[in-house]
C-alpha cells in the first residue's frame, strides 16, 4: 500500500514542476523503514525474553480460567 502510494506522488511529481511528489515519496520511505525497525526490534525483545520465536510456545498472555 505504501508502494502504491509512492508510486501515485512520484506520478503526480512528473506532471507538476517541483519536487512536492519525490520529498513525500522519500517520507513515506522513511515510515515504511521506521515500522520494520519497530516490527523487528520486537520480535527480537520477544525472543530475548522468551527464548523462541514461535508464538505456540508463548503463552504468558493467554487467559487461565
Amino acid at each position: 500500500m505504501l508502494n502504491a502510494a509512492n508510486l501515485n506522488l512520484v506520478l503526480f511529481n512528473s506532471q507538476q514542476s517541483g519536487a512536492e511528489g519525490q520529498l513525500f515519496g522519500l517520507f513515506v520511505i522513511l515510515i515504511a523503514v521506521c515500522e520494520a525497525a519497530v516490527g523487528i526490534a520486537i520480535i527480537l525483545r520477544v525472543y530475548h525474553y522468551y527464548k523462541s520465536a514461535v508464538p505456540d510456545q508463548i503463552n504468558d498472555l493467554k487467559e487461565h480460567g
